[in-house]
């Protein structure tokens, strides 16, 4: 029985390339296409670009980039393979944005999501706290803290004072009788009924 070859000739760009740089095709005897995945996509942008000019609509202009990098159309810029995260179904295997700029997107829609707010409503924010978490008077504000009751948002604060006041469970009341502790004033609760204490006058 004759050994499977292990690489193809593509019939456009005449370049001798591994199987597995030709797509599936059933209709043929191989089972691979003519035309290299390349000089595929490279037809069917050309056909694309084509077809956008007749409609009048815009075109956007080829641009080379260097094998194993990508251009991406948020940015602007053409970077490596890694900076991409994996898409299988897309055709080149990678994302359709960089790395950074998904990044980017996430942030803005975890903010829309879950504050209702843009980036720009956040800033206004923190400069209205002259860029300090208004709790401690420190840190930066990075953290959107809002009442997980209502939804409202009431500020923006630092990791540790977002936290603290998250583990008191945002009850004032218990804010209130850690401020008392910390200044010296605790106070030993009585058990008036059971789970009541009585708290200090």
């Amino acid at each position: 029985m004759a050994e499977e070859p292990d690489a193809k000739q593509c019939g456009k760009c005449g370049r001798e390339l591994s199987l597995a740089a030709f797509a599936r095709d059933r209709n043929r005897r191989d089972g691979l296409q003519v035309h290299c995945r390349e000089c595929v996509a490279e037809y069917s942008a050309a056909h694309y670009r084509r077809r956008r000019a007749a409609m009048g609509r815009p075109v956007r202009e080829k641009v080379d980039v260097p094998v194993g990098h990508k251009l991406c159309r948020t940015c602007g810029e053409i970077k490596p393979h890694s900076e991409w995260h994996r898409n299988a179904t897309a055709s080149d295997g990678l994302s359709t944005r960089c790395k950074a700029c998904r990044a980017v997107q996430g942030r803005q829609d975890h903010l829309k999501r879950n504050y209702g707010l843009t980036e720009a409503e956040r800033d206004a924010m923190i400069a209205a706290q002259r860029g300090l978490c208004v709790i401690c008077l420190d840190a930066l504000p990075v953290h959107v803290d809002h009442c997980h009751k209502t939804g409202r948002v009431r500020g923006v604060l630092c990791f540790n004072c977002n936290s603290a006041i998250g583990k008191l469970g945002d009850d004032p009341d218990a804010v209130r009788r850690a401020a008392a502790y910390l200044e010296g004033n605790s106070w030993k609760p009585i058990l008036v009924a059971p789970g009541v204490y009585q708290l200090p006058s």
